[in-house]
C-alpha cells in the first residue's frame, strides 16, 4: 500500500538528497527540484490527511517559504529538512484554516491526487495501486485528528518520533501512544482488509 512512500524514503535519506540540499541552499534549481520531487507527494498527502481544504495552495505557500528561508536553513541533513518542511506545511495549513474560520475534514479528490509512480505491470495494476492508496489515505483521515496527524507524519512523511513530538508539541510517549492507537484502529477496521485483498 505504501510502496511509493517507501521509495521516497530511500530517495530522501541518502547522500544524493543531502547533496541536493547543499546545492539548493546555494540557489541551484536542480538541487531544489530534487528536494521538491522527493517530498512534494508526501507533503500533499499529509495536508490531505490533516483536513486541509486547499492542499495545492497550502503546499505552494509551504514551498515558497522554503525557497525564501532555505539559505538560512543550517540545521542538518535530510531528516532535519523533512521535519522543517512539514512544520512549515502544518503552520501554513493552520493559517489557511484560520482564514476560513473553521477547519473541515475533507479527503483530497482523485483529480487532485499527486501523480503516483507507475507500478511495473498492466494498466489494471496501476488502477488498483491508485485506488488502494486513495482508500488508505481516506481511512487514515477517518481517524481522530490527533491519531491521523501522527500516523500521517510517521508513515507518510517518514518523520521519526522525536521530530513528530517536536512538531506537534507533544511528548514522544504521547506520539507513540497516538501512533499505536491509530494503527490499531486501522488494523481493526474491516475496510482495511478489502484494500489488502485489492493489492494482492
Amino acid at each position: 500500500m505504501w510502496e511509493h512512500a517507501d521509495a521516497m524514503v530511500t530517495e530522501a535519506g541518502g547522500t544524493a538528497f543531502d547533496d541536493a540540499l547543499v546545492r539548493a541552499r546555494c540557489g541551484d534549481e536542480t538541487g531544489f527540484l530534487v528536494l521538491w520531487e522527493a517530498l512534494q507527494p508526501r507533503l500533499l498527502r499529509y495536508l490531505q490527511v490533516i483536513g486541509c481544504d486547499d492542499v495545492d495552495d497550502v503546499a505552494g505557500e509551504t514551498w515558497l517559504q522554503v525557497v525564501r528561508d532555505l539559505p538560512k536553513f543550517k540545521k542538518g541533513g535530510a531528516d532535519e529538512f523533512r521535519a522543517w518542511l512539514f512544520t512549515i506545511g502544518r503552520h501554513r495549513a493552520v493559517d489557511a484554516a484560520r482564514s476560513r474560520t473553521r477547519f473541515r475534514d475533507k479527503v483530497l479528490t482523485a483529480e487532485a491526487m499527486p501523480p503516483a509512480a507507475t507500478p511495473a505491470g498492466s494498466v489494471e495494476e496501476e488502477v488498483l495501486h491508485r485506488l488502494s492508496t486513495r482508500q488508505a489515505i481516506a481511512l487514515v483521515a477517518g481517524l481522530s485528528k490527533d491519531q491521523a496527524e501522527v500516523v500521517a507524519l510517521r508513515v507518510i512523511a517518514g518523520l521519526d518520533t522525536e521530530a513528530v513530538a517536536k512538531l506537534l508539541r507533544k511528548s514522544p510517549g504521547a506520539v507513540r501512544v497516538a501512533l499505536h492507537r491509530g494503527l490499531r484502529a486501522l488494523s481493526d477496521d474491516p475496510r482495511i482488509h478489502q484494500i489488502e485483498r485489492v493489492d494482492q
